[in-house]
């Protein structure tokens, strides 16, 4: 029966994905459940990962669906993910091939298996297999509300039964979509700097349980919380693969903070040396203006033309102000600029507006601009000073 069943599924993954009429009736003792996977070392990987698993001992089926699959070789993909119009896909795989790539990187994987009726197995499944037709397998997705985790508490109550209730009782306290990104990245990391100069103030809204469910963890903690007309969704919990969760967060010489203080410093010496001499570095005040201006106008590019939802309202641009790329060349040159000293003072208003902000809670910032904030200030007031 064994070897029949070795023959039979290689047959049936290549027919089923032609029609939803060839679907075979799954057996009485198919089930379905939820695969939860521990972070990795990348950062693609920080928050861990969800899929589905449906099995059916009498089929000899065994088959992940796998909403997280993208592919950096398919057209403009660098183009559309800059411009918030990231796609990704529905895959399809055997249990142990996708289990194979969590053993390689030693990563923990969990199953939570779902209480369905054999209805309602059989209703999902032909809802994965439709959805992984060419036509529908592809998704607009969003970091925080489309993506392969979220997408799981969707599912359940789209297509298994809309009564499904998500308490939140499991949840000391509801955080905000940021806070609930620095559970996972390390703040004083390279990967986080990014992430929080990139988000914007929509990132700070208070997640409702619904949406915690963007992390794996939190899918995976919510379905142990979950109920269908006062009973628990789910049947049972085990563990598929057992290892620590992973802990390498680099040095902190090569962090973020020890570069950014150290480069303050640097700034630091360099102005006072100016101050004592009557110079200026000019390719200091030129690289330092330049980025500045490139960075705040990437923030603003972000927020005004592509379609993420999560760098819009970002006030970051008050501190890193896209002029700075313009008026960097025209220092280079050593260009009299008679409206020099207005345009610094409010380059540092702008920078105590931001400070008004972060402190009445309209936006959050990462800590790690702090040194380099500071590194602005210092060369504003020596420019003006010198003006």
């Amino acid at each position: 029966m064994r070897i029949k069943q070795l023959f039979l599924l290689p047959f049936l993954l290549l027919t089923w994905g032609h029609s939803a009429q060839n679907l075979p009736q799954l057996s009485e003792n198919a089930q379905i459940s939820v695969l939860t996977c521990g972070a990795g070392n990348q950062l693609y990987t920080a928050f861990g990962h969800t899929a589905f698993r449906v099995q059916d001992s009498v089929l000899g089926l065994d088959i992940v669906y796998n909403y997280g699959t993208f592919d950096f070789d398919k057209p403009n993909f660098y183009l559309n993910f800059a411009k918030g119009k990231l796609i990704y896909s529905l895959s399809r795989s055997r249990f142990d091939r996708f289990l194979f790539e969590y053993e390689y990187e030693k990563r923990w994987v969990r199953e939570q298996l779902l209480d369905l009726t054999p209805e309602e197995v059989n209703g999902l499944f032909q809802f994965f297999e439709e959805n992984y037709r060419p036509e529908n397998r592809d998704y607009r997705y969003d970091p925080l509300f489309n993506n392969c985790s979220n997408i799981t508490g969707m599912i359940l109550k789209d297509e298994v039964d809309s009564t499904i209730t998500f308490s939140g009782d499991h949840l000391d306290s509801k955080r905000s979509y940021r806070q609930l990104v620095r559970e996972f990245i390390p703040t004083n990391s390279w990967g986080a700097f990014g992430i929080e100069l990139a988000f914007g103030n929509v990132t700070d809204k208070t997640a409702t349980v619904e949406g915690h469910m963007f992390s794996p963890y939190y899918a995976m903690y919510q379905l142990r919380n979950t109920t269908r007309n006062g009973k628990p969704l789910l049947k049972r919990e085990r563990s598929v693969l057992e290892y620590p969760e992973t802990t390498d967060q680099g040095t902190f010489m090569t962090s973020p903070f020890f570069w950014f203080i150290a480069l303050l410093g640097f700034v630091l010496v360099i102005t006072y040396l100016d101050v004592k001499h009557g110079t200026r570095h000019k390719w200091l005040d030129f690289l330092i203006f330049l980025l500045s201006g490139l960075a705040g106008s990437a923030i603003l590019l972000l927020w005004l033309v592509t379609d993420h939802v999560v760098t819009k309202n970002n006030f970051n641009f008050l501190w890193l102000l896209p002029p700075n790329a313009v008026v960097a060349f025209l220092l280079l040159f050593n260009r009299k600029l008679s409206w020099l000293s207005n345009y610094l003072k409010i380059a540092l208003g702008c920078m105590g507006l931001l400070v008004l902000l972060w402190v009445f809670g309209v936006q959050s910032f990462s800590p790690l601009i702090i040194p380099l904030m500071l590194i602005l200030v210092v060369r504003y007031v020596f420019l003006l000073k010198r003006n």
